[in-house]
């Protein structure tokens, strides 16, 4: 785990994702209160946090449980302005302690497999408003197709990966109205997550040079890197953003 953290520590991102992917996500929930309760849910060191700040008029409630994180989002939000708005917490998302129907807004990016997508799903609208939203990106199959190899890193990595179409299948299953979905674009991918976290497992491999347990790890976060650059058509993160009818 120390080498974990060294390699994520003080990244801008804990997985792929862009502002603008953040912004389209939002456009999509076109009824939001003008004073809006958000709630972020794994929200990292809370990039797309402070995307979503920038444009809303409310409070925004962000969890996670890795304190360092959470130290990183409030050294951001003060730069840009937003701790009034910014509220950082250590908390778990599989236990949270909310009243019933507090938020109008529940958003978690690259995160919801902590839970699994039908349960997160499940657990999480019993804190929405009625006609409130949620919205999530998660990893998703864009193929049935995968090469063995592909197949095989994922089978160990994330077995309960499914494609588009079953996890739309969950959300009608679960009551939610969708309101629309997308992959997120290879840059997302590319530029905002692998290009910085490459670059730490060059800079690790030399730190660490004699250190087998730690290289393991590095080879570990370097084939996932390879594996996209070889199959970025077979998987990808879909973002589905839902409204909470009851």
């Amino acid at each position: 785990m120390e080498i974990f953290w060294e390699l994520h520590k003080d990244l801008s991102r804990e997985g792929p994702g862009n502002e603008a992917s953040t912004h389209k996500a939002l456009a999509m929930a076109k009824s939001l209160p003008t004073k809006v309760r958000v709630l972020d849910l794994g929200c990292g060191p809370g990039a797309q946090t402070i995307s979503l700040a920038k444009v809303l008029n409310g409070d925004i409630i962000a969890l996670d449980l890795h304190e360092p994180f959470l130290e990183q989002l409030k050294t951001r939000a003060q730069e840009e302005g937003l701790s009034s708005r910014i509220h950082a917490r250590k908390a778990d998302m599989a236990a949270l302690e909310f009243e019933p129907a507090s938020f109008d807004l529940i958003w978690s990016e690259g995160a919801i497999y902590n839970m699994g997508f039908k349960r997160g799903l499940d657990e999480w609208r019993r804190y929405l408003k009625p006609g409130g939203y949620i919205a999530v990106s998660e990893l998703c199959w864009l193929r049935k197709d995968p090469p063995e190899e592909l197949a095989a890193y994922w089978a160990s990595d994330y077995p309960a990966m499914k494609d588009i179409a079953a996890n739309l299948a969950i959300i009608a299953g679960l009551g939610y109205e969708l309101v629309g979905h997308f992959t997120l674009p290879q840059e997302c991918w590319r530029d905002e997550y692998y290009r910085p976290l490459g670059k730490r497992i060059a800079a690790l491999r030399v730190a660490h040079s004699g250190d087998e347990e730690a290289l393991s790890v590095l080879d570990l976060c370097q084939q996932e890197i390879d594996l996209y650059e070889r199959y970025s058509g077979y998987f990808g993160y879909e973002f589905f953003v839902m409204k909470f009818l009851a």
